[in-house]
């Protein structure tokens, strides 16, 4: 199991890198283009850098069995949480589900806060029991 959250964290650290270098470089993954969205996005990158860097170091810990794999793993799952219902929550308030079926941005947001609160839920579950 080990190894399998290793590589889901890994990708979590790549994707989120992707992310925004696509939000920044491209916005093909913008929602919207008012600017009360895009100022709301660009108070993220700091934290999800945060998460991201601890989902690396946590991956590392998991592949080699060391034990900051576990104290890692469990930052960056509480990251992961908090993230997923913040973008939960916003997309909420500002009624941005309404844009499915036809937005593939929109698309892209249900499947990040999905990855986060179910990657986030199982970490905690997981590495919970090694503490």
């Amino acid at each position: 199991m080990d190894t399998v959250l290793g590589v889901l964290l890994v990708v979590t650290a790549v994707g989120t890198t992707a992310y925004w270098l696509d939000f920044f470089l491209r916005g093909a993954v913008h929602v919207v283009e008012e600017e009360w969205y895009l100022r709301f996005e660009r108070s993220f990158p700091v934290a999800d850098g945060w998460m991201a860097v601890c989902s690396a170091i946590a991956a590392v810990g998991l592949f080699t069995d060391s034990s900051y794999g576990t104290v890692f793993g469990l930052v960056a799952a509480g990251a992961l949480v908090f993230l997923g219902l913040m973008d939960l929550t916003f997309n909420v308030q500002n009624k941005l589900f309404r844009l499915l079926p036809g937005s593939a941005p929109m698309w892209a947001e249900v499947a990040i806060i999905t990855w986060c609160l179910n990657l986030g839920g199982v970490l905690l579950g997981y590495l919970a029991g090694r503490v």
